[in-house]
């Protein structure tokens, strides 16, 4: 089993939570929900860019991320970040590590040099990528599709934050990826409810979409 939401240090996921729901990085609001790019309906919606404006919360988060390289992945030649969302995250943890950094597109350019891979490369480098967060992860295995393809040696991604949904358990198995995350849904939402970000009224809804978001969201349409 390769999939892993490996969060080392429980204060640190709590600490996370707390730090994404005071900035707004994560919103829940079950009255109207999110429609995210699938076009599905949530509850929950999530955008880790908004921690770069913050000082002390961008550099919380490069550090954890450079624990978790150095403690799970150990020696490696590349940071790789996923464009957009991990870019900014993954030049950040690789000018701590004195690491090179590349950053990977969802596709080729349609013009220049056509590069789906920012940055220089090599066959035979070790890789750790960096995200900012995982949904479904079909489009964060495709960065690591991408460099496997270039012959890479991708040792596992890092990402700040998972919805732990069962679809990329299963995709991140197959896959032979190891994932560690730095909090996850069930410590964003049981600090939402101790911190009174959401009512009683709301856990039930935000735990049914979790087991079955498509259900969910089908149900709002």
């Amino acid at each position: 089993m390769y999939f892993c939401t490996m969060i080392t240090n429980n204060d640190i996921a709590i600490q996370t939570a707390k730090f994404l729901l005071q900035i707004k990085a994560i919103k829940l609001n079950n009255a109207n929900p999110f429609t995210w790019a699938s076009g599905r309906k949530s509850p929950i919606y999530c955008d880790n860019r908004i921690t770069l404006s913050y000082p002390e919360i961008r550099t919380f988060l490069r550090q954890q991320f450079v624990s978790i390289v150095n403690d799970i992945f150990s020696e490696v030649d590349v940071i790789a970040g996923v464009a957009t969302g991990a870019i900014a995250q993954g030049v950040l943890v690789a000018q701590d590590l004195g690491k090179p950094f590349v950053y990977v597109r969802p596709e080729e350019k349609k013009h220049g040099l056509h590069n789906r891979i920012e940055g220089e490369i090599k066959e035979g480098q070790s890789v750790v990528v960096i995200e900012d967060l995982v949904s479904t992860g079909k489009s964060s295995l495709q960065a690591v599709e991408a460099l496997r393809e270039k012959g890479c040696l991708v040792k596992g991604m890092a990402a700040i934050f998972t919805y732990g949904l069962d679809v990329a358990e299963k995709t991140f198995s197959d896959a032979q990826v190891e994932l560690t995350t730095i909090t996850d849904y069930d410590t964003l939402i049981t600090t939402a409810i101790t911190e009174h970000y959401i009512n009683d009224k709301d856990i039930d809804s935000l735990r049914l979409w979790r087991l079955n978001p498509e259900k969910w969201s089908e149900e709002r349409m």
